[in-house]
């Protein structure tokens, strides 16, 4: 009998997990009722079978997946909750989202008092494609060896502690260094061409910041995501707070990919984004 895992949604990381997991053997089952055209060509692309409500997702399925975008995985995890409640299953339920471990922790009680059963984790890493992808799932909680058995079906899952929310903590001091980096680099660029002194920046990279000049290329894919990582931003400015640091860095993060996310430019998807575009190209129009 194949094993088979429910998974919400099938975005972008979620379709290439999807269809990841099915290469390997297994069946993957979702639900579609309000998603959008793009969700459902992709999803349809991976391979993916369609249940008709969370409560025959939750039948189905030996286990569920969530990855979404972070303001909509409390919600999606408290509808799951009320199906394992209806259904009465004692479902595995592994939140992946880039959430702060508190609301990891608020996820895993709602599955938990429903009957199921609350595996963290969190992606680092992009959507696996190819045959050696480089993205890891980060596990933990007092289940979350159920989430492993994911490593035979083409996924590399690390547990790392038995804890609801240190899987969750790593993937935003991880994004903290990352996305958050993104989102300076883009400010500062942004200013400098407000300036007129954007030539003059990057010609001094160039002279004494080689790597980093080289690095912003990678800015070209950010207006695409860039709406998406507004949640993750304050999810990793929660955390921070809550560890008794200040939340204003990433709040201003935040702001920034809010900014990015305001322009024509962040309607593009990442299938169809402009890959030629040049840097200055970027600036000069988010710079307006």
């Amino acid at each position: 009998m194949s094993y088979i895992v429910g998974l919400l949604s099938p975005g972008d990381m979620g379709s290439a997990v999807g269809a990841r997991i099915v290469g390997r053997g297994a069946r993957v089952f979702t639900c579609l009722e309000g998603r959008s055209e793009r969700t459902k060509r992709l999803a349809e692309a991976a391979g993916l079978e369609s249940a008709a409500s969370l409560e025959d997702l939750v039948e189905r399925c030996d286990l569920i997946i969530s990855i979404m975008v972070p303001s909509e995985a409390l919600g999606a995890a408290q509808s799951v909750a009320e199906a394992v409640k209806s259904v009465g299953k004692a479902l595995p339920y592994t939140d992946c989202n880039a959430i702060a471990p508190s609301t990891a922790q608020q996820i895993g009680a709602a599955i938990v008092d429903a009957g199921g059963v609350a595996i963290d984790a969190g992606i680092i890493g992009g959507p696996p494609r190819g045959e050696t992808p480089n993205t890891r799932f980060y596990a933990s909680g007092p289940d979350a060896s159920a989430f492993d058995q994911l490593n035979s079906y083409g996924m590399d899952v690390r547990v790392i502690g038995e804890e609801i929310g240190q899987a969750s903590g790593l993937k935003m001091c991880y994004a903290a260094s990352t996305k958050g980096t993104a989102a300076l680099m883009l400010e500062l660029l942004i200013a400098a061409k407000r300036l007129n002194l954007y030539d003059a920046l990057i010609d001094e990279f160039g002279l004494s910041q080689q790597a980093r000049l080289k690095s912003l290329d990678e800015l070209n894919g950010v207006p695409s995501k860039s709406r998406r990582w507004i949640g993750e931003m304050e999810e990793i400015a929660k955390t921070f707070d809550e560890v008794g640091l200040t939340p204003h860095t990433f709040a201003g993060a935040a702001d920034m990919f809010r900014h990015v996310g305001g322009n024509a430019l962040a309607d593009e998807t990442p299938e169809n984004r402009n890959r030629d575009r040049t840097v200055e190209e970027l600036i000069r129009r988010l710079a307006h």
